[in-house]
């Protein structure tokens, strides 16, 4: 395998093969220009994903290997995850299905690690049939969380619109009890880093929305702003972090107030990317700060609706291809700018 510096290698794990999932892998890779910006290495099966190309009539050509060191540059590889032959039922929730789509996952998530691929991005899961004895993870994150080092933080993107979480796939009923002082300054500190080495931010401006109804309306309608959020948006602020807040959500978004910053963040997931999703017309990404590599993933799900129909819009998975190679080549520069921080203040002086 020989690898031109610009052309970074995607890992893509083909998600519920059930829904859109590999519709919009392989209708971001027709525009052969995709191929001159990135190498897509599909982790499912090239059978499998020929008789998906004839559902929908894709002009995709796909090239299958058994193996890693097997990829070619400027093709849509297609790693042989299994061999055998699967029945696809499009807009059907199936257990087996789930379990390719872990397969999938998994061999995508140990090829990350080892450095065959350079970034992973992953197309929609069911998280119910996802579930076995091997895979107790409510989703993606979790799973990365655990196998990756750092700490796993959903960031939505989309231009400069970027939201992020205190709490995510917890009960609404649960979220105040998981808030503490020390999730909340790790959260900010995480983002913060991300904004500086993934977005190139030098000095980030941070808002954080309040658990509370008006923030509490001073502990008229809870105390968790005042006792909790505000004290440690303080701590964080007097050493230095540029973090503001808490804001009343109602709002924020609503009133532009979101463009003031570089990032926002939410106290639990609905507060967050219900207005992440309605600004972001369905170009959004999920990506995962924080750790140390890069996964990003569509702001959707199966679709299973729509699956097979070939309708389904793959702007949102082709930014999520986008946003990975810009953040690769933000953490590069970040570090090669870390490494000779002496040289650089010299040109600039």
């Amino acid at each position: 395998m020989i690898k031109n510096a610009e052309n970074i290698i995607v890992g893509i794990s083909i998600g519920d093969l059930n829904g859109i999932g590999s519709e919009v892998v392989l209708k971001t890779f027709e525009d052969s220009r995709m191929l001159e910006l990135c190498t897509p290495v599909i982790f499912a099966n090239v059978k499998t994903l020929s008789f998906v190309k004839k559902s929908f009539e894709s002009a995709s050509m796909l090239h299958g290997i058994d193996r890693l060191d097997q990829i070619l540059i400027g093709k849509i590889n297609v790693l042989n995850v299994w061999h055998e032959p699967l029945s696809i039922n499009y807009g059907t929730n199936d257990d087996k299905i789930g379990e390719y789509a872990i397969q999938s996952f998994v061999a995508a998530t140990k090829a990350l690690k080892e450095g065959f691929v350079d970034v992973l991005v992953t197309a929609p899961i069911n998280k119910y049939n996802i579930q076995s004895e091997s895979f107790k993870f409510p989703g993606h994150t979790d799973y990365l969380d655990q196998e990756l080092e750092g700490n796993a933080l959903m960031l939505m993107v989309q231009d400069t619109l970027r939201v992020g979480l205190l709490t995510d796939h917890i009960p609404l009923n649960e979220v105040a009890s998981h808030l503490t002082e020390e999730l909340i300054l790790k959260k900010i500190e995480t983002i913060k880093q991300s904004l500086i080495q993934d977005f190139s931010i030098n000095k980030p401006k941070i808002a954080v929305l309040g658990l509370n109804p008006h923030c509490g309306d001073g502990g008229v309608i809870g105390k968790e702003d005042d006792t909790l959020i505000k004290p440690a948006l303080k701590k964080m602020f007097e050493k230095g972090t540029l973090v503001f807040g808490p804001f009343a959500a109602d709002g924020f978004f609503g009133s532009n107030q979101y463009e003031k910053y570089d990032a926002v963040i939410a106290t639990y997931h609905d507060q967050g990317l219900i207005p992440f999703k309605t600004l972001s017309f369905g170009k959004g990404v999920n990506y995962t700060a924080g750790l140390n590599k890069i996964r990003t993933s569509p702001d959707h799900g199966t679709a299973y609706d729509i699956a097979g129909k070939g309708i389904a819009d793959y702007n949102s998975f082709k930014e999520a291809v986008y946003l990975a190679i810009d953040i690769y080549n933000s953490r590069n520069q970040y570090a090669e700018i870390s490494r000779k921080p002496l040289k650089i203040r010299e040109k600039q002086s």
